[in-house]
């Protein structure tokens, strides 16, 4: 009995010095040169699944006991999931800001990074998009102005009550509650709505339209109107036909980004005042309960443990849905005609996906990222304790916790960079 219980003590001792010494061994890879000679790898350095496939993680066999194993595999999905986020929004913001430099007259030297790294590829292409910016909008010699209306960036309450209720033994679907904190909650009316009514894409449009007008615009137009132009028309001053390009108010049909009520047809998404039934998501009130709610705030799923809420916050945010910013801009004067219509084009084509990032999703960025680091300490604690147990992950948690930390470095660098463009874009915004 002693023999048996000295070596289950060494077996604890073992697992919390692996444990322990997983970010030291993490930081001498780290260094230049990698890990000094004849040091030993991280014990259990192998993993039984791929720690960037959530799927694979949760299908996987740890072989410990299940309500370690669990946690383990929630706490790595959800680090899975946030390196897969980060890839994305880093892609978005460098599809944004090289169509904007380009649009500009970069070529591909201008954009390529000058290291590897975790965000890199956007940063570099960001710092080429401001750059041209500035001396495009130099040469162009024009008073410009950018009137912006923040894109609306929502996520599932339905899916979170839903994650909650698989991964939580704890949640009872239909007692437990989502609530939405700090925004407001929208979703699939089949009554009377009475708030806001926003459609994609819509024939019928009398409202906000985020693309272009096509017929009457209540404010001020940027594009071709079809009757009288009060304004400029190319830059110089109008009252009257214009053949190219208005900047100013319309009277008659216009084809335009409109800075005001649009009535008509919309491209894009359509925001009006909902008169009794909307076809497309209602915001405010419903006469009968919403459909697939979703929340443009902070959606608070019923109380759970840290590996659960990091694994739902993650998915959720993952998935969720944002309405293109509204980007009016209007450039008045300007000495060169080439470079002020290469400007305008450039700003409405990519501007609102860079504001996608750096307006609507930063929050929820952020958010994810503190969940998925609070799960993962909360499990390595758990870990700890567990013995043997410790040995089996200790590779999993090992190569988690670098790939966490690009992830959040990633997301940092992306949306700075997304900002800085935007704010030399619109000299407003980020």
């Amino acid at each position: 009995m002693d023999r048996a219980r000295g070596r289950s003590i060494a077996s604890k001792v073992t697992a919390l010095l692996v444990l322990a010494s997983i970010p030291l061994l993490t930081e001498c890879k780290n260094m230049p040169g990698g890990m000094p000679k004849g040091m030993p790898d991280v014990p259990g350095g192998s993993c039984p699944a791929n720690i960037a496939d959530a799927e694979a993680i949760m299908s996987a066999n740890f072989g410990m006991k299940p309500d370690i194993e669990a946690k383990v595999k929630n706490a790595l999905s959800a680090g899975a999931t946030l390196q897969a986020l980060s890839a994305d929004i880093e892609a978005q913001v460098t599809e944004a800001c090289t169509g904007l430099a380009k649009d500009l007259g970069a070529d591909d030297a201008m954009l390529a990074p000058k290291e590897e790294g975790p965000g890199k590829k956007a940063e570099a292409a960001c710092n080429a998009a401001a750059k041209l910016v500035g001396e495009v909008k130099a040469k162009a010699k024009a008073k410009i102005t950018i009137d912006i209306k923040p894109p609306k960036c929502e996520a599932s309450m339905s899916a979170a009550m839903d994650c909650a209720a698989k991964c939580d033994a704890t949640v009872t679907p239909g007692s437990a509650k989502v609530t939405c904190e700090g925004g407001e909650i929208s979703g699939q009316c089949d009554a009377k709505c009475e708030g806001k009514c926003t459609v994609d894409a819509s024939a019928s449009c009398e409202g906000t339209c985020s693309g272009e007008c096509k017929g009457e615009c209540s404010a001020e137009i940027s594009g071709k109107c079809d009757g009288t132009c009060e304004g400029s028309c190319d830059g110089k001053n109008a009252k009257g036909k214009c053949a190219g390009h208005c900047d100013g108010k319309c009277k008659g049909k216009a084809d335009a980004q409109c800075n005001g009520t649009c009535k008509g047809s919309c491209s894009a998404s359509c925001e009006m005042t909902a008169k009794g039934e909307c076809k497309g998501s209602c915001s405010g009130k419903c006469s009968v309960e919403m459909k697939e709610p979703k929340c443009s705030g902070e959606v608070k799923p019923p109380k759970m443990s840290a590996d659960c809420q990091a694994k739902c916050d993650s998915e959720i945010n993952a998935k969720a849905t944002c309405t293109p910013a509204r980007v009016f801009v209007k450039i008045e004067g300007g000495a060169d005609a080439e470079a002020v219509g290469k400007l305008r084009v450039a700003l409405n084509k990519n501007l609102p996906l860079l504001l996608k990032v750096s307006l609507g999703m930063k929050g929820k960025l952020e958010a994810v990222e503190a969940s998925v680091k609070a799960g993962l300490e909360n499990v390595q604690a758990t870990v700890q304790g567990a013995g043997s147990d410790a040995l089996k992950v200790a590779g999993c948690f090992a190569a988690s916790l670098k790939a966490q930390a690009d992830a959040s470095v990633s997301l940092k660098v992306s949306v700075k960079a997304s900002a800085s463009a935007s704010a030399s874009a619109s000299g407003s915004a980020g």
